[in-house]
C-alpha cells in the first residue's frame, strides 16, 4: 500500500506535488484536478466558476482592472450601483492564465486573499456570457421577500394577488429555461411579473390557470412534481395562510394537529423575488458548488431592489462540512453584505437536519495520543464522498493514517503533506489533501479525505471500495489539540438520485431509540457527537440561523440542533457554532413530524419536515416586524 504524488493540474497548471503547493487553496479544487474533474462529469472546463475574497482595501473594480477580460470575468452586477460600497467578495469565471497571475510576484497575488471552487460543470464552464440580454428593470421599493431555493411554483394561487403574480422577479440559474438572462449576471433566465402574468392569461380556462402548462411553457420540469421544497418553504414564508402555532394561540391542553388561519400580514401581500438555484447545485447536496450561486443570487436580489428597500432573504439550503466558525467564504460574504447594507438586508438560514446522522466527531488529543474514526462508505453510491478534519491554529503535530476497507494501512501523512491512492489503477480512489492553510476557512486548517464513488454504470469510472475506512489521528507534538471531523452531506433531495450518505460508526454511540438516546451524554466516551452537526453556511455572525421545535411533545425536533447545547462542556475549537440563534416549529408532534404547507399546484397540501420549515417562519416574523 502506497500513496502517489498529486499530479500537475490540467487547468490551473499548478504542480500540486510541490512543497506547499496546496497551501491557501481550496482542497476541493486540488481533488477535482487530481481526478480530472471526474466528479463534475469528467470534462475539463473551459472557464472555471469561483468565489473570491479580495484582500482588505482592494475594490472589485481595482481587481478587474489588474486583470484581462481574456481570462477573468466578474459579473457586472458586482461593480454596479447595486453592489454596496466596500464589498470585497465576488464571483468570477476564470481561465488557466488567472492562476498564473495569482502566484507570488504576479499582478493579482496581493489582491486576492482566497478563492473557492464553484460548479465546474454544465454551461457555467463554457464561457462567462454577456452582461445579460435583459434590459434595466424597475426597482422594487418598500418591503421585499426573497427566497433562494429550488422548485418555486410562482403560478400557485398562494403567490398571486387578485390573479396576478406577486413574484415580481424570478431568476432560474441554469441554462434550460425560457427568458432573457438577467442584466448584470449574464447567465440563466429571468422572468418578470409581466411575463408570468401573460403566460398565465394565455393558459387560463374558465377563469382557472392551467399551472402545468405555464411551467411547461417555461421548461420548468421540476415543477411537474406534486411537491417541491421551494414551494413549501415559500408558502410558510409568504403564503396566504399562517400557522396558528404560537404557544399563546393554542388552547390549554392542546394536543392536535397544527391549526391554520388566513393571514392578514405584510408577508401575505408582499412582493417576492425568487431565485431558483441551478439544478446541478441542488443535486450536489454536498454544497460544494453553492457558494457561487448563492452569492450571485443575493446580488441579483439587491440589483432588483431600490437602495432603501427592506429585504429579508430565506435560504433553506446548506451543507454539513466546513469550519463551523463563520469563516467560510460564503458566510463571510453574507456577513459583509449585511453589514454594508445596514438594517435593510437580513438573511435567514435553516440550522440543518443532521443531528442524528452521525456526521460529526470530536476528539482532543495530548502528545502521543491517538484516536481512530470509523467512516462507513456506502455501496451503490454514484457520488463522491468527503470527510473534513478541522484543526485549530498551531496544530502542526497531527498525523493522519488511512486504512481503506479490505486493505492495509497507507503511510501516515503530516501537516502540509498531500497524496492520492490509486489502488491497482491510475485514477485516484482516495486522496488526503492536508494543506498548511486552506481557502475554505481562516482559523487553522482542514485535512480533506476525498473518496471516489463506490458505484458507476460507466466502466471507465474509477470506484473506491465501500465499507469502513479507518482514519487514525495521532498528535506527535506537545499540547492538547481539539479536532472536529465533519462528513459532508451526500443525501438526495426531491427529484434527484444517486447519493448515499456516509457516516461514522462506533459501538459506544447510543442508537437504542430510548427516550434519552437522542442527545449526547457527557459520560459517553464515543467520539461521534450529535452536537456540532449544523448547517455550515449558517454559522456567520450576522445571519440568523433557525432550529426546529415541536408544537406539542418534547420541545426540540430530533433532527435539529438543540439549545442549550447538551454537550456544552466538551472541548471545542475556538469560535465553533453549535446552537441556532433562534427556533421555530418544524414538527407538529412526535408522531406527526413536519408541517403541512403548499404543494406545487394550487389547493394542494404536502407535509415536509426539517428546519427548512422553521426558517421561513422566522423569515416571516422578521419581515412583518420590519
Amino acid at each position: 500500500m502506497t500513496w502517489h504524488k498529486l499530479p500537475k493540474g490540467g487547468f490551473t497548471g499548478i504542480d500540486w506535488a510541490k512543497p506547499d503547493a496546496t497551501s491557501g487553496f481550496d482542497p476541493y479544487l486540488v481533488w477535482a484536478e487530481a481526478g480530472c474533474f471526474a466528479g463534475y462529469g469528467g470534462t475539463q472546463p473551459k472557464w472555471l466558476p469561483v468565489a473570491i475574497e479580495l484582500s482588505p482595501g482592494v475594490s472589485i473594480a481595482q481587481f478587474i482592472g489588474a486583470a484581462s477580460p481574456q481570462w477573468l470575468h466578474v459579473p457586472p452586477v458586482y461593480t454596479s450601483s447595486a453592489a454596496p460600497v466596500g464589498l470585497r467578495y465576488c464571483t468570477a469565471r476564470v481561465k488557466p492564465a488567472f492562476f498564473k497571475h495569482i502566484q507570488p510576484g504576479r499582478s493579482l497575488h496581493a489582491l486576492v486573499k482566497r478563492l473557492e471552487l464553484g460548479l465546474a460543470a454544465g454551461p457555467h464552464t463554457d464561457g462567462p456570457g454577456s452582461g445579460g440580454t435583459g434590459g434595466p428593470q424597475p426597482l422594487l421599493k418598500g418591503k421585499v421577500m426573497a427566497l433562494i431555493d429550488d422548485g418555486l411554483a410562482f403560478a400557485n394561487a398562494s403567490f398571486l394577488h387578485k390573479g396576478k403574480a406577486r413574484t415580481r422577479y424570478f431568476w432560474r440559474q441554469d441554462g434550460k429555461g425560457v427568458g432573457q438572462s438577467p442584466a448584470g449576471l449574464g447567465y440563466g433566465h429571468e422572468l418578470t411579473a409581466a411575463v408570468i402574468n401573460q403566460a398565465m392569461q394565455q393558459r387560463s380556462y374558465n377563469g382557472l390557470v392551467h399551472e402545468h402548462e405555464v411551467y411547461r411553457h417555461f421548461k420548468l420540469r421540476a415543477l411537474e412534481n406534486r411537491a417541491n421544497h421551494g414551494t413549501h418553504v415559500m408558502d410558510l414564508a409568504c403564503g396566504p395562510r399562517t400557522m396558528m402555532a404560537q404557544m399563546a394561540d393554542l388552547p390549554p391542553g392542546f394536543d392536535g394537529p397544527a391549526s391554520w388561519a388566513m393571514a392578514d400580514d405584510d408577508a401575505s401581500r408582499c412582493d417576492i423575488i425568487a431565485v431558483q438555484l441551478d439544478y446541478d447545485t441542488v443535486a450536489d447536496t454536498s454544497g460544494g458548488s453553492m457558494n457561487v450561486h448563492v452569492l450571485d443570487g443575493l446580488m441579483y436580489v439587491l440589483s432588483r431592489c431600490a437602495h432603501d428597500a427592506k429585504i429579508v432573504t430565506n435560504i433553506s439550503f446548506g451543507t454539513l462540512a466546513g469550519p463551523h466558525d463563520g469563516s467560510s467564504l460564503l458566510e463571510a460574504a453574507m456577513d459583509q453584505l449585511i453589514t454594508l447594507c445596514g438594517q435593510r438586508l437580513q438573511i435567514v438560514l435553516a440550522a440543518g437536519n443532521s443531528y442524528q446522522e452521525r456526521t460529526h466527531a470530536n476528539v482532543t488529543l495530548a502528545k502521543n495520543e491517538h484516536a481512530v474514526l470509523h467512516w462507513r462508505g456506502q455501496p451503490d453510491d454514484s457520488t463522491e464522498n468527503f470527510l473534513e478534519l478541522w484543526l485549530p491554529p498551531q496544530a502542526h503535530g497531527i498525523r493522519v493514517e488511512i486504512t481503506p476497507p479490505g486493505h492495509a494501512a497507507l503511510p501516515a501523512l503530516g501537516f502540509g503533506e498531500s497524496r492520492m491512492w490509486t489502488g491497482n489503477g491510475t485514477q485516484p480512489l482516495c486522496a488526503l489533501i492536508y494543506p498548511k492553510s486552506v481557502a475554505t476557512g481562516t482559523h487553522g486548517t482542514c485535512a480533506l479525505v476525498a473518496l471516489a464513488p463506490t458505484f458507476s454504470f460507466d466502466k471507465d469510472t474509477a470506484t473506491a471500495p465501500s465499507g469502513v475506512w479507518q482514519i487514525k489521528l495521532t498528535n506527535s507534538l506537545p499540547g492538547k489539540v481539539t479536532i472536529d471531523a465533519y462528513v459532508e452531506r451526500d443525501d438526495v433531495v426531491i427529484g434527484t438520485r444517486g447519493g448515499r450518505q456516509s457516516h461514522f460508526e462506533d459501538k459506544l454511540y447510543d442508537m437504542s431509540g430510548n427516550p434519552d438516546s437522542f442527545v449526547d451524554h457527557p459520560n459517553n466516551p464515543t467520539l461521534i457527537r450529535r452536537s456540532g452537526n449544523f448547517n455550515s453556511i449558517a454559522t456567520g455572525r450576522k445571519t440568523v440561523s433557525v432550529g426546529g421545535t415541536r408544537i406539542t411533545g418534547s420541545h426540540w425536533a430530533l433532527y435539529s440542533p438543540q439549545k442549550p447545547d447538551p454537550d456544552a462542556g466538551r472541548p471545542e475549537r475556538p469560535g465553533v457554532v453549535k446552537i441556532a440563534r433562534t427556533a421555530a416549529f418544524s414538527d407538529e408532534n412526535p408522531a406527526m413530524t413536519g408541517l403541512r404547507a403548499a404543494g406545487t399546484y394550487s389547493g394542494s397540501v404536502v407535509r415536509l419536515k426539517g428546519t427548512s420549515d422553521a426558517a421561513p417562519q422566522e423569515t416571516r416574523r422578521i419581515f412583518n416586524a420590519m
